[in-house]
């Protein structure tokens, strides 16, 4: 899972940026406006937390833009101004949620969680396949009852995978949905990663190489 964090706090993007990433999600940062819009246009996020009070480009001119476009990404508007009628102006806007300044970061995870929900087709909680089963809400994974101590991007990996429900998920795509902005595609990021979880996984193998493709479970 992709985030966009737009926040022009430097501090607080970063503790968000923190926090996200500790959860799981692969997770980018600005603090200006018109780099929001360009990095929205760039690449496909699954969710935007998104400042209201942005220099460059205001956060609701960013919203309008999205929802114009017809993103499926959706917006999760962070601002000081708690009043009802700020709220509904932000809603109305096209933010999918709104969450008041200060905030409890426990909550902010739910949030950004639900909200990807929406931005996808439909995923169960449990996700299962070949004996491994994820638990996306508590965040744990099991081979035949075996904990299998994922680190959060082999986590993510094996989640795509499962999505995929037996279906080819090229490198490219991996690299897109699991990784940030400064993963660099020629790394062999994906390569070790999945040299990892394979090993976790243990036998007999459970992930193919399509030559030339991608992976499957």
């Amino acid at each position: 899972m992709r985030v966009l964090v737009a926040e022009d706090e430097r501090a607080l993007a970063g503790l968000i940026a923190t926090g996200l990433r500790r959860a799981g999600f692969a997770v980018d940062t600005t603090h200006r406006g018109d780099d929001a819009l360009e990095r929205l246009d760039l690449y496909d996020y699954d969710v935007l937390v998104l400042d209201r009070d942005l220099p460059g480009v205001h956060g609701d001119e960013v919203a309008r833009a999205l929802v114009a476009a017809g993103a499926r990404t959706r917006i999760l508007m962070l601002t000081a101004a708690t009043a009802t009628a700020e709220r509904v102006r932000g809603l109305d806007l096209g933010a999918d949620d709104y969450l008041g300044k200060p905030f409890d970061f426990p909550e902010l995870v739910s949030r950004v969680r639900a909200l990807r929900r929406r931005s996808a087709r439909p995923v169960p909680p449990l996700l299962e396949r070949r004996g491994v089963r994820l638990d996306t809400a508590r965040r744990t994974a099991a081979r035949d009852g075996r904990e299998l101590g994922l680190s959060p991007k082999e986590f993510s990996v094996l989640q795509l995978l499962l999505e995929a429900d037996g279906a080819t998920v090229s490198a490219e795509e991996l690299l897109e949905r699991a990784w940030d902005a400064h993963a660099d595609p020629f790394t062999g990021a994906v390569r070790v990663c999945m040299s990892k979880l394979r090993a976790k996984l243990g036998e007999p193998a459970l992930i193919d190489t399509v030559q030339g493709v991608g992976y499957r479970l």
